[in-house]
């Protein structure tokens, strides 16, 4: 267990990076917050605040550097709270500073464009001190802004050594933020990931006024994908029933806070989407992982119908009533989910 004098550095600075920093400085940890932007970390020491997630204020006690070896120098556990896309080239700068007995934690919920690689996949890859036991992942419904301001949340880590499992349970856990803990690591790293396509969908169910129903229906063949896909790549079925599969879906297609939605209310708006990365000025996960995971289910020859509908309003510009009528006219079958 970590005691209060150890220290944890967490790499990343936006919104999900300082909630959980201000967490486990609630917890009572010695946290750094390391950032790639030199801006971004002078007005974090200067101000104690970010416009990327104003309902907090940063407590004096945590640190903020650009340095990666000041970072994690001492460190206990290295939490990484980055895009998905920008992992494996933050990971390739840690070389020696990733000591064997750290516990590394992966907050990122999407899948690597170029490698289709998950991201505890990519920590092994890049870092040699890295290995399934001493990496673990944490998913779940979870919107930075509502930990911020101390609501109750309930995610899972998960982590192939039940050791580290218990360890990160125990440190990130307090009276509002409850972590389960699980051993299938591809499950839940599959449903964080797969969940922001569906959110996408339904921003765009939304936005086209398509009702109640159709929300109902998307939703619930949405978490078949995501359960087909997991079981071709050895998950369990049942973590799709739990926090990073079914919990973790509802919230992020529903909740005003989700980027993935809001891409989608845009889409079924009529607007493109360059223009709209640009104005949301934040990464929304779902739009890299689409490609990502569309290309993962080809390799694996598993049928993702609303992610393919996705991927073609986003990147091949069909008209979203259109994909809509192509979902609905598809040949009938049984209803199954794998």
């Amino acid at each position: 267990m970590i005691e209060n004098s150890d220290r944890i550095a967490i790499l990343g600075a936006g919104s999900w990076g300082l909630a959980v920093a201000s967490l486990l400085a609630r917890n009572g940890h010695d946290v750094c917050v390391w950032s790639y932007l030199q801006s971004e970390a002078d007005e974090l020491i200067t101000t104690r605040t970010s416009p990327k997630l104003p309902q907090i204020n940063l407590v004096s006690e945590i640190d903020v550097t650009t340095d990666l070896k000041h970072a994690l120098s001492d460190s206990k556990c290295v939490v990484f709270a980055l895009p998905t896309q920008t992992v494996r080239n933050v990971a390739m700068k840690l070389g020696s500073f990733i000591q064997p007995e750290m516990i590394l934690v992966s907050l990122s919920k999407g899948i690597e464009k170029s490698t289709l690689r998950r991201v505890s996949e990519v920590l092994i890859d890049e870092i040699p001190a890295a290995t399934e036991n001493n990496v673990a992942v944490i998913s779940g419904p979870s919107h930075a802004e509502e930990v911020a301001l101390c609501k109750p949340t309930s995610v899972v880590v998960a982590s192939s050594s039940e050791r580290v499992g218990a360890w990160v349970q125990e440190v990130f856990s307090s009276g509002d933020f409850r972590v389960y803990r699980s051993d299938d690591v591809v499950g839940v790293e599959m449903g964080g990931a797969v969940k922001n396509i569906i959110a996408i969908a339904a921003g765009i169910a939304v936005a086209l006024k398509l009702g109640d129903n159709a929300l109902g229906a998307l939703l619930t063949r949405g978490l078949a994908e995501m359960s087909r896909l997991g079981l071709k790549l050895g998950a369990n079925p049942l973590t799709f029933a739990g926090l990073s599969g079914i919990g973790d879906l509802i919230t992020t297609c529903f909740s005003k806070h989700s980027r993935n939605r809001a891409v989608g209310e845009k889409i079924g708006l009529g607007k493109k989407l360059p223009e709209i990365l640009e104005s949301i000025g934040m990464v929304a996960e779902g739009v890299d992982t689409c490609v990502s995971v569309r290309d993962l289910a080809r390799q694996k020859d598993v049928e993702t119908p609303i992610t393919d509908a996705v991927y073609s309003t986003l990147f091949e510009n069909k008209d979203p009533r259109a994909a809509v009528r192509e979902l609905m006219g598809r040949s009938l079958k049984e209803e199954m989910w794998s």
